[in-house]
C-alpha cells in the first residue's frame, strides 16, 4: 500500500502549469514544510522541518491554485512516487513527490496571515424551553397526530 498522509505549512504559492492537448489540465506544484515531532536542531530550541514536494492534479489543482498561499497549513494525503531524468549536465537526478489525492485547509479562516481572530463557528442558542440535559419539555395533552409511528 502506498499512502501518505501529511500537514504542513505551503513555502511558497503554488506554481501552476496547464497541460496541452485535447482536454487542457491544471497541475499544480507546491512544497510542503512538515515538522519533525520530537527532534530539536543543535541548538535545542527549533523543530526541524522536511520539504516536501506535492503536486495535485485537474480540479484539486486549479483548487490548490485558487485558494492556497504561502504559509498556509494544510493537510493533504495522497501517493508517493519516485523518478529520475538527466539534468543537462549529464548527472541522473532523483525525484521523489506526493501525487495528492485529496487536500484541505487545516488552520481557520484567517490563521496563515496572523489575523488574531480567524473563523469562530457559530453556537446555536439552546430554546427558551429546554431542561439542562437537553431535552424539551412537551405539555400534557399534546398529541402527535398524523406521525407514522402512531
Amino acid at each position: 500500500m502506498n499512502k501518505v498522509i501529511l500537514m504542513g505549512r505551503l513555502t511558497r504559492d503554488p506554481e501552476v502549469r496547464y497541460s496541452q492537448g485535447e482536454r487542457s489540465m491544471a497541475i499544480a506544484r507546491y512544497s510542503l514544510a512538515v515538522d519533525r515531532r520530537g527532534r530539536r536542531n543543535q541548538d535545542g530550541n527549533e523543530q526541524t522541518a522536511d520539504f516536501i514536494n506535492c503536486v495535485a492534479f485537474d480540479k484539486a489543482g486549479e483548487f490548490a491554485e485558487k485558494y492556497f498561499r504561502q504559509g498556509m497549513r494544510v493537510l493533504i494525503s495522497g501517493r508517493i512516487q519516485t523518478g529520475s531524468y538527466t539534468n543537462k549536465d549529464g548527472i541522473k537526478v532523483y525525484t521523489t513527490e506526493v501525487i495528492i489525492e485529496e487536500q484541505e485547509f487545516a488552520d481557520s479562516k484567517g490563521g496563515a496571515s496572523g489575523e488574531g481572530g480567524g473563523y469562530q463557528p457559530t453556537s446555536r442558542p439552546a430554546p427558551s424551553s429546554a431542561i439542562g440535559d437537553g431535552f424539551m419539555n412537551i405539555p400534557d395533552g399534546v398529541e402527535d397526530e398524523g406521525l407514522p409511528f402512531n
